[in-house]
């Protein structure tokens, strides 16, 4: 099972990494349960999933756990669902290795 120490590795070698995901909107707080058995990462949204809320409140809250900016974080998959699969990148400027 995937750790959150490994997908960061993976994404520091790779410069790019896409991760299943399942949201709990309507939460009390937004928060990181774990890895599912399928190597899907839960976590809890305290957003509505109305007008893309939550789906915001998930980029918002993937780039401070992974230390991007928000714009570093996109949803590939699962707009409207439950489920989806995100792409998290390092966006690479002159001077970066």
């Amino acid at each position: 099972m995937l750790e959150l120490n490994e997908v960061r590795a993976r994404l520091t070698k790779a410069g790019a990494v896409t991760i299943a995901v399942k949201v709990i909107p309507r939460a009390a707080k937004t928060e990181c349960i774990g890895f599912l058995e399928d190597g899907s990462l839960k976590i809890k949204l305290a957003a509505v999933p109305d007008k893309g809320k939550a789906n915001e409140e998930l980029r918002r809250f993937l780039a401070e756990l992974f230390e991007l900016d928000r714009s570093q974080v996109s949803i590939v998959a699962g707009e409207t669902s439950q489920r989806k699969r995100v792409r998290l990148r390092l966006e690479r400027g002159p001077g970066m290795a």
